[in-house]
């Protein structure tokens, strides 16, 4: 899940490992930071509200702030994958000295190809700056800063030419505007009856026109976004796990908990005391 950055940090770096099943039950949005990923195993398809597009093991993807998005399995292998986020001012001397186009260039497309001995290069980099991220010393970020900029730049140097990508949409209009609603009201007592309302939908055609094109029921979808957010909060601020639950939407603290745990497997208070270990 795109998770923010530990507060004070500027990039994070992470090694995930997910059985083949695994798929995001919501749309989710990188609000404060870009992604860059090399994938070890796995077949994702990732689904935007515009398009939608596959990556392989040996691929890079990359994405910007601000995308919302979506990854669903697309074979039996497992999911593995290191992932680097890092937010806009730490990349500004990168833009600066060597040029926005290149930057650009970068992130034009979601997903890079490349030979086989590049890829085996790369995933060598993402590993050595997981290792140098692991050490945590005051000048963990400088040196991972320069190791970036080298990994960035070998990527621009040798990609390949650009995977297919289908810029057809994935996602009518009306559901499109039915996430964003959900998005703005899921901290209320949101319902079916109001979302199909909103896009002057029949109750039972609503629930299957979302469900056939989201892969999940309307109450599961609120509730992933709910979870989401309530995440968010715990990292990102110090507030109490009942204001928390009341702002995500959950009727109480108690509820809210029990919910977290059986969704994630531990705690909210384990949770925000694992993230800032």
């Amino acid at each position: 899940m795109p998770l923010p950055l530990p507060r004070g940090k500027s990039i994070s770096v992470k090694l995930n490992s997910r059985p083949a099943s695994y798929s995001m039950q919501a749309m989710e949005l990188a609000t404060d930071h870009y992604n860059i990923s090399y994938c070890i195993s796995g077949d994702r398809r990732v689904i935007t509200p515009l398009y939608s597009y596959t990556y392989h093991a040996g691929n890079v993807s990359v994405g910007q702030p601000y995308m919302y998005h979506r990854t669903v399995p697309e074979s039996d292998e497992p999911y593995i994958n290191y992932q680097i986020k890092f937010t806009p001012d730490f990349i500004r001397p990168f833009i600066e000295n060597v040029g926005q186009n290149v930057f650009d260039e970068i992130y034009s497309h979601s997903v890079w190809e490349f030979t086989d001995n590049t890829s085996q290069r790369l995933k060598a980099m993402f590993s050595d700056m997981l290792e140098e991220y692991g050490k945590q010393q005051s000048y963990t970020e400088f040196i991972l800063q320069g190791m970036l900029y080298r990994l960035l730049l070998t990527v621009y140097e040798n990609k390949l030419n650009k995977t297919a990508e289908a810029h057809t949409s994935e996602l009518t209009a009306p559901i499109i505007d039915t996430l964003y609603y959900i998005e703005s009201n899921f901290a209320s007592n949101i319902t079916l009856e109001e979302a199909a309302g909103n896009i002057h939908f029949s109750v039972s055609h609503f629930s299957r026109v979302f469900h056939a094109q989201l892969g999940v029921s309307f109450s599961d979808y609120v509730s992933s976004v709910r979870l989401k957010h309530a995440k968010d909060l715990l990292i990102n601020s110090d507030k109490s796990i009942t204001e928390i639950a009341l702002e995500s939407g959950y009727t109480n603290g108690d509820y809210f908990s029990a919910q977290f745990k059986k969704k994630t497997g531990i705690t909210p208070s384990a949770f925000r005391k694992n993230y800032h270990m």
